[in-house]
């Protein structure tokens, strides 16, 4: 018996048992959680439902179940995501792309407004987010999620597939790492699952305290466990850990990559490729992280020294530690006070030399510094 002719059976006995309509108990038996892999494949749910993922060197239109495709683009950890309007963000978003060189197919505004409005367009069918563990994965899912429940469309009609790794894979870095057979193979896995209204109101919680204007809301979702969204609190405590340590004011991204260069890393394709093998979950490009390179090489004070002096940062560009990055890495010296800050974090905006916000190592928490003594913002 193939698995849609099973799947037809037991809409049929449901029939039977509760004299429902066949698109009623069709839509009961979609809903029941523990049958999702056993119905992935049934082409009257997935090949009408809208696929989203989040770029396109997925093969999601190989795999044959999936008709329509959107691709969700967008490095929400880097830059402001403000609690503003999708218009305004879209707005917002659009402009820091541009700005950072990294709006390689030239369609600012555009791209994100034909996004939400096909997102839009869906709100009376399903969708099917294929997404992974990562932190660049867990911030889109949550922006979707809450757009998702402010359309009014129920989570029983959304299915999120995700994973952060698979069989045979020594480090799995990415959907675009499968081919179309390995990813029609994942509807079937546990990886499938339909989510409740408890996932979409954690996502909620989640996007609001990623976009509010202090940190203090972070923890809380760091500390979240749900068998739905089961990556998101790993997600957050990575993204709390970019915020300047007390100890010596860097990122924990930053301290990564003047550890490499300390560590012999000659050149910024090294740096990069060494600090991003000490991630647990892959989510900064090269690009990225040369920027950050880039921007600790020519602060007032200089944490690396470049060669040549006079080219963006490249994979070639020379690095070497200065007396002062030394420094700066052992904790004698505190980069934020000796160079400023002018860094988003979601809604966060950090700037100067006296920041409130630090990520302290020993309670492994954001926590408000004794030289603002604002009361914390809680985070709805």
């Amino acid at each position: 018996m193939t698995r849609q002719s099973d799947f037809k059976q037991r809409v049929r006995a449901r029939m039977a048992k509760t004299g429902e309509s066949y698109a009623t108990a069709r839509g009961q038996v979609l809903a029941e959680r523990p049958d999702t892999a056993a119905v992935a494949r049934d082409d009257g749910w997935m090949r009408a439902a809208l696929h989203v993922s989040n770029g396109d060197c997925t093969d999601l239109p190989g795999t044959g179940l999936a008709e329509r495709v959107l691709f969700w683009r967008d490095v929400l950890h880097e830059g402001p995501v403000p609690a503003v309007g999708p218009r305004e963000l879209r707005q917002v978003r659009s402009a820091f792309l541009l700005e950072a060189g990294c709006d390689d197919r030239d369609e600012g505004p555009d791209m994100f407004a034909e996004r939400d409005r096909v997102l839009a367009d869906n709100r009376d069918g399903e969708y099917v987010l294929w997404f992974e563990a990562d932190l660049y994965d867990q911030l889109q899912i949550i922006q979707i999620l809450d757009r998702l429940a402010g359309l009014g469309v129920p989570a029983r009609r959304v299915t999120l597939i995700c994973i952060g790794e698979h069989a045979g894979i020594a480090r799995f870095g990415g959907l675009g790492e499968l081919t179309a057979a390995q990813l029609r193979e994942l509807p079937t896995t546990n990886a499938c699952i339909r989510l409740t209204n408890e996932a979409l109101r954690l996502a909620t919680r989640a996007w609001a305290a990623f976009r509010a204007t202090v940190p203090d809301g972070l923890r809380t979702i760091a500390d979240s466990r749900s068998g739905e969204l089961r990556f998101l609190g790993e997600a957050f405590d990575r993204l709390s850990r970019e915020y300047p340590a007390a100890r010596d004011g860097l990122s924990l991204t930053e301290r990564r990559i003047l550890a490499a260069v300390a560590d012999g890393a000659s050149n910024a394709e090294t740096a990069f490729v060494r600090a991003a093998a000490r991630e647990t979950r892959p989510y900064l490009g090269d690009t990225w992280c040369f920027a950050m390179i880039n921007r600790m090489a020519r602060a007032s004070a200089p944490l690396l020294d470049l060669q040549p002096t006079d080219r963006p940062v490249g994979r070639g560009t020379g690095l070497r530690l200065t007396d002062t990055g030394a420094r700066v890495l052992a904790g004698a010296a505190d980069h934020v006070t000796l160079n400023g800050i002018d860094r988003w974090i979601g809604g966060v905006h950090l700037q100067g030399r006296r920041v409130p916000w630090r990520w302290d190592d020993g309670t492994e928490t954001t926590v408000l510094t004794a030289e603002d003594t604002r009361p914390p913002h809680t985070t709805p």
